[in-house]
């Protein structure tokens, strides 16, 4: 039976997505330092209708320095947007979902192409009413690539965005739907053929319900991620799936005071084939980890997320790494206002909260966040700021 639950802007039900947990001794493996003069910026507030509101997820930057992203819900029919933001700040509504056959209320992100053109899923709309991929192109339109239909042979309404390949081949999950109902790795092709790769079974050998994620595809055509449940604990799995479509768990998380549990977001990989995530619960503070799983499947614990004014709390956007092993990302709670962290943890364990959101500065971030190559960060939160509805923010060092 799945466990998929529904994006929600309520923030009691953000909190406990994953799973109430009760409180542990807290035990932190790396130690805290203050955050460096930083510059954060609020870049854009999203108001009321016909402008979007709430992002889940996070953004993807073109050369010139725009950033793009998807609402889940606001303008004119409530479900949703794909919009623009140049580096002043000005934002630009690009499509507006109606929930219809064009699809509604994206969960992911969007993917962007040499072209210029976006694509994304919606969880729902479509065809079918069980979401859909689509693509968006610079002058606005849009087009569904495909409707997902459900039911035991294919997936639906799909949580994460999509991951594209040298051949413009695009790739997924969904995090229901499928032969045992768990959720579902899927292929959209150029002319929007659509392949199933997997369905996941759950238990002990399998994953389940893969949540507010996106895939990771390495130069062999090889792709990784995570499940929020499955696994030896049924609390989540790291894995791979072959080029030959055979899965292997990497790593099941074992939850407890020594392992996280709850796996989100994209995994990054490193040169050597080291793969790297958070946990969105568990480990010794109870509030979710950062991990490292070796190409041989051992873990390790990089830090446990301890919460309170020192420290951030349940991350779901995963990390990404810059070119000195430094690791950046955010939690959706946690810091003095308890409205979650961008933060910084570098290649000797120490962890830096590099800015602690207040609320009127945005509030729960679930994306991830991406770095250009100054070392700007950049990424969106779903609460808050002036009008209540999220904003987009810049992180200048």
């Amino acid at each position: 039976m799945t466990r998929t639950l529904q994006p929600s802007i309520s923030r009691m039900s953000l909190r406990t997505a994953s799973g109430a947990l009760s409180l542990a001794a807290v035990l932190l493996l790396a130690t805290f330092q203050s955050a460096q003069a930083q510059t954060f910026t609020v870049l854009y507030n999203f108001a009321e209708p016909p402008d979007g509101a709430h992002p889940f997820a996070g953004l993807v930057r073109d050369a010139s320095g725009n950033l793009y992203g998807t609402t889940y819900t606001g303008a004119t029919s409530g479900y949703g947007t794909v919009f623009k933001v140049d580096p002043k700040g000005k934002e630009t509504v690009l499509y507006s979902f109606t929930g219809g056959n064009d699809g509604g209320s994206p969960v992911g992100g969007v993917v962007r192409d040499s072209e210029g053109n976006l694509y994304g899923t919606t969880q729902y709309g479509g065809a079918y009413e069980n979401g859909a991929v689509f693509k968006v192109d610079k002058s606005g339109n849009e087009t569904v690539l495909y409707s997902f239909q459900g039911g035991f042979g294919d997936g639906c309404n799909p949580y994460g965005g999509l991951v594209r390949d040298a051949e413009g081949n695009l790739y997924g999950t969904t995090p229901t739907c499928g032969a045992s109902s768990n959720g579902t790795i899927f292929k959209v092709a150029k002319n929007g053929n659509e392949k199933l790769l997997h369905s996941f079974a759950g238990g002990k050998k399998d994953g389940s319900d893969p949540l507010y994620t996106a895939l990771t595809l390495d130069t062999e055509g090889n792709l990784y991620g995570v499940t929020a449940y499955g696994g030896s604990q049924d609390l989540g799995v790291l894995y791979k799936l072959s080029t030959s479509h055979k899965l292997t768990v990497l790593h099941s998380f074992a939850g407890g005071t020594k392992d996280g549990c709850y796996a989100h977001g994209t995994p990054a990989m490193d040169k050597q084939g080291n793969l790297y995530g958070t946990t969105s619960r568990c480990g010794s503070g109870s509030e979710g980890t950062v991990w490292k799983v070796s190409p041989k499947g051992k873990e390790t614990v990089l830090h446990n997320f301890a919460g309170g004014s020192s420290d951030g709390a349940n991350p779901i956007g995963g990390v990404i790494l810059d070119a000195q092993g430094n690791f950046y990302g955010n939690t959706d709670s946690g810091g003095p206002s308890d409205d979650g962290t961008i933060f910084e943890l570098n290649n000797k364990g120490t962890l830096t909260l590099l800015h602690s959101f207040a609320g009127s500065d945005g509030a729960t971030p679930y994306g991830g966040v991406i770095r250009d190559a100054k070392g700007n960060l950049y990424g969106t939160t779903l609460e808050d700021g002036t009008d209540g509805n999220g904003v987009v923010w810049k992180l200048t060092p």
